[in-house]
C-alpha cells in the first residue's frame, strides 16, 4: 500500500521530468505514405513507365535509348549505361527490377545489371535464383565487397524490389570525412545492414577520390566530392525495371 501511495505522489513530478525533454518545432513535413505499389507524396519520379526523360546516357549525356514496353525499360543491349540528369546525395530509393526468364549462360552471365549509387557504388542485379556465382557478386551484394545477409532472389521473369536508403560519402576541402553506408531491403527482407561502403566497387581496388571517373564514365575525371546522379548499367543482358522513384534525406 505504501508502495503505490509513493508511486501516486511521485508520478506526477515525474511526468513533468518527462515533459522537460518533450519538443515542438520543427513540425516534421507532412507525407502522404504509397499505397499499393505509388510513390510517397515528395518523392522523385525517375521513371513512371512511359518516358526515359529523367535519364541521360553516361557515354555522351544524350538520351537514354532503351526500349520501353508495358510500363517498364529494359536494356537494350549495348545501347549504353544510363544515368539521372538530376544528382542525389543521401536518398531513399524504390526500385522494381525483371532479369529474362531465357536462361542462355550462368553465374554472372545470367540477369546481370547494377544499380550504382553515387554513381560509384554498386549494388549488384543477377539472376541469382538457383545460379551459382561468387558471393559478393550474387544478387543484392555491394559488388565485390558485401555479399548480402540472405539470398531472397525470385526465378527469373519475375519482379523484384530493392528499397534502398543511401548514405551518401561527407567530403571536407578535399579529405574525405565520412565513408557512404548503404542499407537495402531486398523483396521486403533486410540484407544489407547500414553497411560501410569501401570505395568504389569498379576500380581495381575499393578506392574514394575527391576528383574520379564515375562508373563507365572512367575517362571524364570529374569532382565527386557532391551529389552525384544514379546509374543503372548496361551489361550486355536482358534486364527490366520499373516504378522507380527516389526521396531526399
Amino acid at each position: 500500500m505504501k508502495k503505490l501511495l509513493l508511486i501516486a505522489v511521485l508520478m506526477p513530478h515525474l511526468i513533468a521530468l518527462g515533459q522537460d525533454r518533450a519538443i515542438y518545432e520543427p513540425v516534421p513535413v507532412r507525407v502522404t505514405p504509397s499505397e499499393t505499389g505509388s510513390p510517397p507524396s515528395d518523392a522523385i519520379i525517375l521513371f513512371d513507365g512511359s518516358n526515359l526523360d529523367a535519364w541521360n546516357r553516361t557515354a555522351d549525356d544524350g538520351p537514354a535509348r532503351w526500349h520501353i514496353a508495358d510500363g517498364a525499360i529494359t536494356v537494350d543491349r549495348d545501347v549504353g549505361t544510363i544515368k539521372t540528369k538530376q544528382a542525389f546525395g543521401n536518398t531513399q530509393l524504390h526500385i522494381e527490377w525483371r532479369p529474362t526468364d531465357v536462361i542462355r549462360s550462368s553465374g554472372q552471365g545470367r540477369g546481370n545489371s547494377g544499380v550504382f549509387l553515387h554513381s560509384l557504388f554498386e549494388l549488384q542485379i543477377l539472376d541469382s535464383w538457383d545460379n551459382d556465382t561468387y558471393i559478393n557478386g550474387q544478387a543484392a551484394a555491394i559488388y565485390l565487397q558485401q555479399p548480402p545477409l540472405v539470398n531472397v532472389t525470385k526465378p527469373p521473369g519475375e519482379w523484384q524490389v530493392f528499397d534502398i536508403v543511401f548514405t551518401a560519402p561527407v567530403w571536407e576541402k578535399g579529405n574525405l570525412k565520412s565513408p557512404a553506408y548503404l542499407t537495402v531491403l531486398h523483396n521486403g527482407v533486410l540484407v544489407q545492414n547500414n553497411v560501410e561502403l569501401q570505395g568504389a566497387t569498379f576500380t581495381p581496388q575499393p578506392e574514394y577520390k575527391a576528383r574520379c571517373g564515375p562508373y563507365s564514365q572512367e575517362e571524364r575525371i570529374q569532382d565527386c566530392t557532391g551529389k552525384m546522379p544514379i546509374t543503372l548499367q548496361d551489361h550486355g543482358q536482358v534486364v527490366s525495371y520499373r516504378n522507380i522513384w527516389v526521396r531526399e534525406l
